[in-house]
């Protein structure tokens, strides 16, 4: 209903410009969900909203839009965790794992193993002590020429390449990951092929974002079957904005049947951050009337509610 294109002539999010769309933006987008959902304000249980993690700037007229709301209508809050509410956007559709199961949570500004005993009930295993794949993703294509978000691009045109090229995998001890060093990696790659060959990139640009892809889920997935095995778990699942990458969709559908999986891998409009996800988190704080106050503050980072 509203984007925010405004972040490509900068190559990434920047935090006012977010918040000030937010703001130009939430009451028409609200107003226009109700609308073309056919219902109205009157008919309304709770409000659910976003409390993080993610940009503050955001989160904070996100948060004080739905206690607007729900003061102006007496109804009760129920504050969401993004991540959280990343690993429930499975059950917005009839196809949706079993418990216990684990979750690849990744995206921009997350990479995470969530093993989920229940709707809400989730524990971080593994996650990224520094970059997340979506950051990696974004960063290569930066390097490469390409717009923002690069992700999507560097899937694009790593389907007509092949991946020759190879990057070192990081060393990372348990389930965590890294991808500063992979992103180093790149760099030094490209700077010392360009200074051999000024048109390397442009001449091998499929070839180098098919290998850039390969390495990061390779990555992704070594870790995640490393999880699987060590809680003896076969049911997996994908989500978070680098969940719609074809790449890594088609290697866990290909690990999964290699190890017995069941995989789980929701729909395209599912991925990135949407608003059934909140609300299908919501529902089921709703029924265990798992409310908050109004004096519930957004937070950038961390885990919490889980």
């Amino acid at each position: 209903m509203a984007n925010q294109e405004a972040h490509r002539l900068y190559g990434g999010v920047v935090p006012e410009v977010a918040s000030r769309a937010h703001i130009a933006n939430i009451v028409p987008v609200v107003d226009l969900a109700l609308s073309e959902a056919g219902v109205h304000k009157n008919d309304i249980s709770a409000v659910a909203f976003t409390r993080g993690p993610g940009l503050l700037g955001s989160l904070v007229v996100g948060t004080s839009f739905a206690k607007a709301f729900a003061l102006s209508h007496n109804l009760p809050l129920i504050e969401v965790n993004h991540m959280q509410a990343h690993v429930l956007a499975h059950f917005a559709t009839s196809s949706a794992p079993t418990f216990p199961f684990l979750c690849l949570t990744v995206s921009g500004g997350h990479t995470q193993i969530v093993r989920v005993d229940d709707y809400l009930e989730m524990e971080v295993i593994g996650e990224t002590l520094d970059d997340a794949a979506g950051e990696a993703f974004d960063k290569a294509g930066k390097m490469l020429g390409l717009g923002y978000p690069a992700g999507p691009e560097i899937d694009r045109l790593a389907r007509a390449g092949s991946p020759l090229f190879e990057f070192p995998e990081p060393v990372v001890p348990g389930l965590n990951y890294s991808f500063s060093g992979l992103k180093t990696a790149i760099l030094y790659f490209l700077r010392d092929q360009t200074k051999v060959n000024p048109a390397f990139i442009e001449e091998n640009l499929a070839d180098i974002c098919a290998s850039v892809q390969q390495s990061i889920v390779t990555i992704l997935l070594k870790k995640l079957r490393k999880a699987a095995k060590q809680a003896g778990i076969n049911q997996i699942a994908l989500a978070g904005g680098v969940s719609a990458n074809s790449g890594l969709r088609s290697a866990l559908e290909s690990m999964g049947k290699k190890e017995g999986w069941q995989t789980y891998v929701p729909a395209f409009e599912y991925c990135t951050d949407n608003a059934a996800m909140i609300g299908i988190a919501g529902y089921y704080k709703y029924l265990r009337s798992d409310f908050c106050g109004h004096d519930a503050a957004p937070y950038a980072r961390g885990f919490r509610g889980a």
